[in-house]
């Protein structure tokens, strides 16, 4: 195994890629998406729904690319994932007419299956990192910056850059950073020592979870629903966060209040690694979707007033970041490690689903309504999200009660 030092400067080294990544390849677009618009002739809503249409086939990628870093190394993928990352990101930038910027959005969302979380997570355990886990959050805590970072600096960059010339800057940047570190990363990777070096998740309630078969499933749906509303309204926001703010009449303000939404979700994560150990998934799920609704509901209620703002971004961020946690943490306390992976690409793909076409269908509905409308309904569906992990509670606490009077909670049922 590397050593210590080494390992530290592996997970910095990841979360400075991790940023690029996420900034080059996501946030940024929502700042150069009404120029981009412009200069093909198309409304903002039909280009956030071409990049609806590419984060969904992503999605539908990333399972094979998750086998492919178990099977070659993640380091490997992600050290060819920067150069396609940026050559996808070039090609976006030369494309010549509508056809072949969706075409180039398309190869942007597929090569951010190798170069984001789930191959920088894979990466860690494969460097022979002694606590994986604490290493993940810790990656995720560096990474709750890039928002931070690249809405500023996609907005200064484009006050004198076209979003074209931006976008081959962006190109740059995962060739010149992110592509040494990686096959820095590839060289420092043991494939052989995943086995012996992957920790164990945190161990699931022993004493049974108090769900039947019956329970159970609907636990699982419940679940799968939960993740499903969160990723839409999520998604919808951070993709039109600085142009919603500013359309609510925050003007130039609402990018400054957007830049704090970074510092809000590594806060969360920070907080619940120091003082959450023994807080309950399912409360943590609660405690995240209520958040997030909370946020949205602050916004709505005392826009354009700034103070407002400056409440929804943390109450919105701090939400986001929990929901990263329990996105991997709850269906290992429901349902316990046997069969984990299966339910937590089930998890994965309820969330990416909806995340992909909520950018899209947010865009449509402030086409068609007042940006407050369209915010009310994305209110809607979060306390949905809400209401159903409070199902989860309750449906765990009538298990446990009729586990505890019939001692067997199928013939309680």
């Amino acid at each position: 195994m590397p050593e210590r030092s080494v390992l530290r400067k592996a997970i910095w080294a990841l979360g400075l890629t991790q940023i690029i990544g996420y900034g080059t390849l996501y946030y940024s677009f929502s700042i150069l998406a009404p120029a981009m618009a412009g200069e093909f002739g198309l409304t903002e809503g039909w280009v956030f729904g071409a990049l609806s249409a590419s984060l969904f086939a992503g999605s539908v990628f990333a399972p094979t690319a998750g086998r492919w870093a178990d099977r070659f190394g993640a380091g490997r993928i992600m050290t060819v994932g920067s150069v396609a990352a940026a050559v996808a990101l070039a090609l976006c930038a030369v494309a010549p007419d509508r056809v072949s910027f969706v075409l180039a959005l398309l190869a942007m969302e597929l090569a951010s299956s190798f170069v984001l979380y789930s191959a920088a997570f894979v990466a860690i355990v494969q460097i022979g990192v002694p606590r994986p886990q604490r290493s993940i959050t810790h990656l995720t805590l560096i990474a709750g910056f890039a928002s931070t970072l690249f809405w500023p600096l996609t907005s200064a960059l484009h006050a004198h850059l076209t979003w074209r010339e931006v976008y081959l800057l962006f190109a740059a940047l995962n060739l010149g950073l992110c592509l040494p570190i990686h096959a820095w990363l590839m060289r420092l990777s043991r494939r052989d020592a995943t086995a012996a070096s992957q920790e164990r998740g945190p161990a699931p309630d022993e004493a049974g979870t108090g769900l039947d078969a019956r329970r159970s499933q609907a636990a699982f749906l419940l679940m799968l629903a939960g993740f499903a509303t969160e990723g839409f309204v999520l998604s919808a926001i951070l993709i039109h966060m600085v142009p919603l703010t500013a359309a609510l009449g925050l003007g130039t303000a609402g990018l400054f209040v957007s830049t704090l939404f970074g510092p809000a979700q590594v806060a969360s994560r920070l907080i619940n690694m120091l003082f959450g150990g023994r807080l309950q998934q399912t409360h943590l799920a609660v405690i995240a979707a209520s958040l997030i609704t909370a946020g949205l509901c602050a916004l709505l209620l005392t826009t354009p007033w700034l103070p407002g703002a400056f409440l929804f971004v943390l109450l919105f961020g701090l939400g986001s970041g929990l929901t990263s946690i329990v996105g991997g943490t709850l269906p290992l306390e429901l349902f316990g490690r046997e069969g984990y992976g299966a339910r937590l690409g089930w998890a994965s793909a309820a969330r990416q689903f909806t995340s992909a076409f909520a950018p899209f269908a947010l865009a449509f509905m402030m086409a068609r309504a007042s940006v407050a409308n369209s915010l009310w309904v994305l209110v809607v569906v979060a306390a949905s999200g809400v209401i159903a992990f409070l199902a989860i509670v309750l449906l765990r606490r009538r298990g446990r009660v009729a586990f505890a009077i019939g001692g067997n909670p199928e013939e309680a049922a």
